[in-house]
């Protein structure tokens, strides 16, 4: 595959490994390698461009912001940066179904809506069941709570249908089926 624009932040991401690891040890390490490998998910899939950037971007902007506390010291961040990102790990995951011929050409919208969301929903669900395991068995720095958990869900499922409505009605050739 050609180089594209974007790849610069993956570059970023396989960089921010580094000082990750030296910065903050193995939580460091484990979120850089998901951001890293998360960010070459798009480019396997050969995702549209603007896609692409504001995923990788998303995801590289979250976990620095994560281990610089930006979260901390910003309250509203976290929930900005949730549904941004729960949006576009369900778009990028209908596209990777969709890559894989699990559809076919005539999916009505609401369609792409439900499948969409339901991804983004079930993946919010699974980060937040990690980002519990990992508080409470790897490293207690790792910030969790009721407040934060519900929150981080409900700002994943606003973001989640917004980000799957919005790629439906970008997809050509679908249409509404009452």
């Amino acid at each position: 595959m050609r180089p594209v624009p974007v790849d610069v932040l993956r570059l970023a991401a396989a960089v921010s490994l580094v000082p990750g690891t030296l910065g903050w040890g193995f939580i460091g390490f484990a979120l850089f390698m998901l951001v890293l490998g998360g960010s070459m998910v798009p480019r396997a899939l050969r995702t549209p461009a603007p896609l692409d950037l504001a995923y990788c971007a998303t995801i590289l902007f979250g976990a620095w912001a994560a281990m610089l506390d930006w979260y901390v010291a910003v309250s509203w961040l976290d929930l900005v940066v949730h549904a941004a990102m729960t949006g576009l790990v369900g778009a990028v995951g209908y596209a990777a179904l969709d890559r894989v011929g699990v559809f076919g050409r005539d999916v009505p919208r609401v369609g792409v809506v439900v499948v969409s969301a339901t991804i983004a929903t079930t993946l919010a669900l699974l980060w937040e069941m990690g980002e519990w395991f990992g508080h409470t068995y790897l490293d207690d720095r790792i910030q969790v709570g009721y407040d934060d958990t519900i929150g981080d869900l409900a700002a994943g499922v606003v973001g989640a249908v917004v980000a799957a409505v919005l790629l439906a009605l970008s997809m050509p050739g679908r249409r509404d089926r009452s």
